[in-house]
């Protein structure tokens, strides 16, 4: 979709301007994916009307393949505004204007789905399930166990309003997250759409994929792996419909290993947060970033919180990820450095050099 931000703090009754952007949960992880120096190629279906033009153009100047990019003559591209939001509790209003739109009317018939499939990892995310029953279908196709299929990374992004008139919806996210190779979901998430409380509660109801990552906002993130180390190199695909240690409450640790994996948590990072939203997506991106280097999961966890805190100290939902060399330096921090590191608007232009002088309390 295309974004539009206000110029100023108030109300969307009161703001008398807004600004142009970009915005969308495969889109914002394709573009930061590729900003860190990956191949991606974002799948998806736009309008052939002017916004569809600027959403192609300014994710290809990310560097990203939009080739596999379908438009619409019949349906709009979809749009939404937002306010600035109050910084201490996020609150903010959005207006979206998607029903109908483009990204609604694909289907397994009308999207490429080699191209979808043409990458080590295959990212989707749940907010496409639910804009229709042929975006849904789209998903559990892509999702289906097949022969040589790519690593299929599932963020579940359970999004309350647009299932309201589909009970089902929260049934259908675990389903879709059962079949996924790596899921991604909050620990709020997960409690207001299945009842469940905790991350163990949460991987007993996941047990299928081999990687499970649960956010729990400004506490940390923990990773439950089934897998090794190891990198997955080529193309990620990213669209509507994109394979890639210590204690457990310091700097990032191993909290124990079962059937269900080593887990491992690493705390979040203390943030100056300008605004909230996309900083799921960012994080996403830099856990799937750091898996296709075959980095451990104490650095992917880190680096999926670099880059969210990228994220959160921009007002936009894109951001400049941190360069791989600082991303790098700071994810290799002792667990009290980690822990002290705080980080504020304009953190990710520094240099490795610079990094001597992020604030720390």
């Amino acid at each position: 979709m295309v974004t539009f931000l206000p110029t100023r703090p108030g109300r969307l009754a009161d703001v008398p301007s807004f600004e142009r952007g970009i915005g969308g949960a495969e889109s914002n992880v394709a573009c930061v994916l590729a900003r860190a120096g990956h191949s991606v190629r974002w799948v998806g279906r736009v309008g052939a009307d002017g916004f569809g033009d600027h959403l192609v153009e300014a994710i290809t100047a990310y560097g990203v393949d939009t080739s596999a990019v379908r438009r619409d003559p019949a349906r709009p591209t979809g749009v939404y505004f937002r306010t600035a939001g109050d910084r201490a509790t996020d609150a903010h209003e959005v207006a979206y204007y998607r029903a109908g739109s483009a990204a609604s009317a694909m289907t397994a018939r009308n999207t490429d789905l080699a191209a979808a499939r043409s990458g080590r990892v295959l990212h989707l995310s749940g907010i496409t399930a639910a804009l229709s029953d042929g975006c849904l279908a789209l998903m559990r196709e892509l999702t289906a166990p097949r022969p040589g299929r790519p690593l299929v990374s599932f963020d579940v992004n359970h999004r309350p309003g647009l299932w309201r008139d589909h009970p089902e919806g929260p049934r259908v996210l675990l389903d879709l997250a059962r079949r996924a190779d790596l899921v991604f979901v909050g620990d709020d998430e997960a409690r207001d759409a299945w009842g469940l409380r905790g991350a163990r509660a949460i991987r007993e109801a996941l047990p299928e994929p081999d990687v499970l990552v649960v956010k729990d906002g400004e506490a940390g993130a923990v990773v439950f792996d089934r897998t090794a180390a190891g990198g997955t190199g080529g193309t990620e695909t990213a669209g509507n419909a994109v394979r890639a240690e210590g204690r457990t409450a310091g700097g990032g640790g191993e909290c124990g290993e079962d059937a269900a994996g080593a887990a491992v948590f690493v705390p979040a990072l203390r943030v100056d947060v300008v605004a909230a939203v996309g900083a799921g997506d960012a994080f996403a991106a830099g856990f799937l970033s750091a898996t296709l280097r075959g980095l451990p999961a104490r650095d992917r966890l880190r680096h999926g919180h670099l880059t969210a805190a990228a994220a959160l100290t921009v007002p936009g939902d894109l951001a400049e990820p941190p360069a791989r060399g600082l991303a790098d330096r700071l994810a290799a921090l002792d667990d009290g450095a980690w822990e002290t590191l705080r980080l504020g608007p304009g953190w990710t232009a520094a240099d490795a050099r610079a990094a001597e002088e992020v604030r720390t309390p």
